[in-house]
């Protein structure tokens, strides 16, 4: 497990209040939010496309994708088809870029731990390489959960 360091070593005298943990599952905890993550991942940007692909409700579809750009996760930018009304797209800004990699992490552990059969996609790179996602330094080392340590940020408090 990961090393709790300081004031945080004795698990007992602290609580997790103010949690990053918790509130980013609050934001995109569901199943409905992952799932069009995903889909813009994929490519999708149109109510439509998400609606659709992910299997949900278009009202479902309408509250998840208003709740994730007003936290900014998406921006709305509208088009218009010739001779339609005007519509929008909902396309990732960079906070909604930065969950690439729990979006694949995600998709690691369910091929690994839950396709009995094997992954039904692979993920590769340009070259064809197979892509990983893990818990790396700096210098590109991969860690595991022992080799990380949880500090308070004291800039913070």
């Amino acid at each position: 497990m990961m090393k709790l360091v300081g004031p945080l070593a004795e698990r007992d005298r602290w609580e997790a209040t103010h949690c990053s943990i918790a509130k980013a599952v609050e934001l995109v905890g569901t199943r409905s939010a992952i799932l069009i993550l995903r889909e813009a991942f994929y490519g999708a940007t149109r109510f439509d496309q998400f609606a659709r692909r992910v299997g949900i409700t278009d009202a479902v579809a309408s509250a998840r994708l208003k709740e994730l750009t007003e936290a900014g996760v998406f921006t709305k930018v509208p088009y218009q088809e010739p001779g339609q009304r005007v519509r929008y797209e909902y396309l990732l800004t960079d906070m909604g870029r930065d969950l690439f990699p729990v979006v694949m992490s995600l998709w690691q552990w369910g091929n690994d731990h839950l396709q009995p059969d094997g992954a039904p996609l692979t993920v590769t790179d340009a070259s064809h390489s197979p892509v990983r996602v893990g818990v790396v330094t700096g210098e590109q080392k991969t860690l595991d959960p022992e080799d990380v340590e949880v500090r308070v940020n004291r800039s913070v408090r």
